[in-house]
Formats: C-alpha cells, sequence, structure tokens
C-alpha cells in the first residue's frame, strides 16, 4: 500500500505545480495566492510520502484531500482537482492493502512450500 500511496502523492505534487503554471494566467486570481494555495498542497504531498506507514498517515492523506477541494474556494480549479485526487486515493489504499494481502498470501504459501520440501 506505501507505494501505491506515495506514488499517488508523487503524482498530486506534479499536477498541483502544473495546475498552479496554469492558474496564475487566470486575471481574477493573484501570484500571491495561487502559489500559497499550491505550494502548501505541494509541500504537504511530499512531506506525506514519508508517513504513509506510520499510524495516522492514511488519515493524514485524507486531510490533504479535504484540504484540495476546501483550496477551491481560492482556487476554482482545486475542487475538481481535489475530487479527482480523492478517489485516486481511496483507490491506492483499496488496492494497495488488496497487494498487499495477496502477498502476504504467496509469501505464506512459499514457506509452506518450503517448509513442505524440507521435510521430505
Amino acid at each position: 500500500m506505501r507505494t501505491l500511496c506515495a506514488s499517488t502523492l508523487i503524482g498530486e505534487f506534479f499536477v498541483i505545480g502544473f495546475a498552479g503554471l496554469v492558474a496564475m494566467k487566470d486575471p481574477d486570481l493573484s501570484m500571491t495566492t495561487v502559489w500559497t494555495v499550491c505550494g502548501v498542497a505541494m509541500v504537504l504531498s511530499v512531506l506525506l510520502c514519508g508517513m504513509i506507514t506510520r499510524p495516522g498517515g492514511v488519515q493524514l492523506g485524507w486531510a490533504l484531500q479535504i484540504v484540495l477541494v476546501a483550496s477551491g474556494f481560492f482556487v476554482p480549479v482545486m475542487f475538481f482537482m481535489g475530487a479527482v485526487f480523492a478517489a485516486l486515493w481511496w483507490a491506492s489504499i483499496h488496492y494497495g492493502r488488496k497487494i498487499d494481502e495477496a502477498k502476504a498470501r504467496f509469501a505464506a504459501q512459499a514457506q509452506q512450500q518450503e517448509a513442505a520440501g524440507g521435510a521430505s
């Protein structure tokens, strides 16, 4: 799960940065507003990459997704991006856990086969 969630967060980092570049062209938004919102979200996404496996790391990831959606009040495109990344975050957690369970099953089967081969 860690790899999939970290990949999602790094993807968020880059997409938010590129969205900030695009949002700068909007005459209704100041550059300070755009880069404050995008900069905070980018820094949080990188910091969360290292905290995925720690207690509360997944919940902090959800908090980041909520912050992204809420930042849409300052930079409107963030409403859409926050919703998309919340869906990606859910998929990363859901399928990451399934992958971890499958890896554990395969490792247990390999140990059983190794034990059975050594007993013969």
